[in-house]
């Protein structure tokens, strides 16, 4: 009989995912500040978008690549390429593609990227909080303030939203100087440059794209993408899939052949994108272009 019972119990324990076993990481405050410093100032719905896709990190390098590859695509032409070539990822980090430079930072860490994702599922309430700290920080040193790109509100929690939500701006700031109190003479209204974004337009609504698909409810710490409440947790992690309509979701050997022709980002178009700074499309090849909606930020290509 305690045969039986052994065989039984070593049974169910091999039916268990491994993801749904292991104890939960624990970030101390300071921790957690620090690792969302890098995004904290960014707009709400590219916050909420990057922290979900974290939490599949190891499907972020290859995303990372794929944009950089197809970055001269905009609009209906990459959201065709991305339905297209029939992609096995999430569609949290799917919802980054237009975004070749998040994701060529959340790729070029991977432990700040992992620990992220890990934090976000472990300690979600904790991990708003820390946002709040920070862009606490930010706001009451005079460094975040509303411009013609985003609109900051003051209270009791701070949000940060596009004043477009078809235009989402990708803040370029040093987390050293931001969230500390400047030393005389520094000219804080320059510390946050606002010059480089992504025009989404309607294309990426499946993605969860668009006005009130992705938000905070900072009071409740709820976190909504794709109008949806998120609900993926530790716990849950290996079983959870957070819906997503009209996106179907293929496994790695349902990739479809390529049709475009795949060329990465110059250095000039790298530089400027970490710098914050609009640049003009440099992409040469041939192929399909994509001439869809355009990353442009008055009159600049601001394509991420």
């Amino acid at each position: 009989m305690r045969i039986v019972k052994l065989v039984l119990l070593l049974s169910i324990l091999a039916a268990v995912p491994a993801l749904a076993q292991g104890p939960p990481p624990s970030f101390a405050p300071g921790q957690l500040d620090q690792l969302v410093s890098r995004i904290a100032l960014y707009p709400d719905p590219l916050v909420a978008q990057i922290l979900a896709g974290a939490t599949y990190p190891d499907q972020i390098p290859d995303a990372a690549r794929w944009a950089d590859e197809h970055h001269y695509l905009t609009g209906q032409a990459l959201a065709d390429a991305i339905q297209g070539d029939q992609l096995p990822w999430d569609p949290s980090v799917q919802a980054l593609l237009p975004f070749p430079s998040v994701l060529e930072t959340m790729a070029s860490d991977m432990n700040w990227t992992s620990d992220l994702g890990n934090a976000f599922l472990a300690q979600q309430d904790d991990v708003m909080d820390a946002v709040q700290r920070e862009r606490r920080k930010a706001l009451e040193y005079g460094y975040l303030q509303s411009n013609g790109q985003i609109v900051v509100g003051g209270g009791p929690y701070i949000t940060i939203m596009p004043v477009n939500p078809g235009f989402v701006v990708v803040p370029y700031y040093n987390p050293g100087i931001v969230f500390f109190p400047p030393r005389p003479g520094f000219f804080v209204g320059g510390a946050i440059r606002f010059g480089f974004g992504v025009s989404l337009g309607g294309f990426f609504r499946p993605w969860g794209w668009g006005a009130g698909f992705g938000r905070f409810d900072w009071g409740e710490h709820a976190v909504f993408l794709n109008n949806a409440r998120w609900g993926r947790n530790w716990g849950n992690r290996g079983g959870y899939v957070h819906p997503y309509e009209g996106i179907h979701r293929y496994g790695p050997a349902d990739r479809a052949p390529e049709r475009h022709d795949l060329q990465g980002r110059s250095v000039h178009e790298r530089t400027y994108e970490r710098q914050g700074r609009s640049v003009p499309e440099e992409h040469r090849g041939g192929g399909n272009h994509g001439q869809g909606q355009g990353h442009d930020h008055g009159g600049d290509h601001g394509r991420q």
